[in-house]
């Protein structure tokens, strides 16, 4: 491998904060909360609905996302709306889903999708979403 296009060695606290991102999507909880928090921004009510767990224990896990800062927030009135942190997280979630997919079928179901649906694999979408 050329040595001018070798990664960067990764210091210490980066690999401690890569760690941590992992461990916060070791949950299947967690894993469908971003996954339903790939299409935008919903209140925590409408999230529970999704992923059919009780409002309270969506909560706690939201809670935990945040202060990973896989998602953020934006208060309106007494309603809290979530949506994924950045394009990284977004795409991090994607190439997840997608690698089980590959990992469970050798016709994965984002390769059948229309390509619309797969533009959030290169980006496209989530940066569609941020310049609104």
């Amino acid at each position: 491998m050329d040595a001018e296009i070798r990664p960067t060695p990764l210091d210490d606290e980066q690999v401690l904060l890569a760690v941590e991102v992992f461990h916060m999507l070791a949950d299947p909880t967690r894993v469908r909360l971003l996954w339903a928090l790939l299409d935008g921004e919903l209140p925590v009510n409408e999230l529970a609905a999704q992923v059919g767990k009780p409002a309270p224990s969506v909560s706690q896990h939201l809670a935990k996302l945040r202060l990973a800062r896989l998602v953020r927030t934006r208060r309106v009135g007494t309603s809290v709306y979530y949506r994924i942190e950045n394009q990284h997280i977004a795409q991090l979630v994607t190439d997840a889903v997608h690698n089980a997919e590959h990992a469970a079928s050798d016709s994965p179901a984002h390769h059948r999708r229309p390509a619309a649906l797969r533009r959030l694999h290169i980006g496209e979408l989530h940066e569609e979403r941020e310049a609104r």
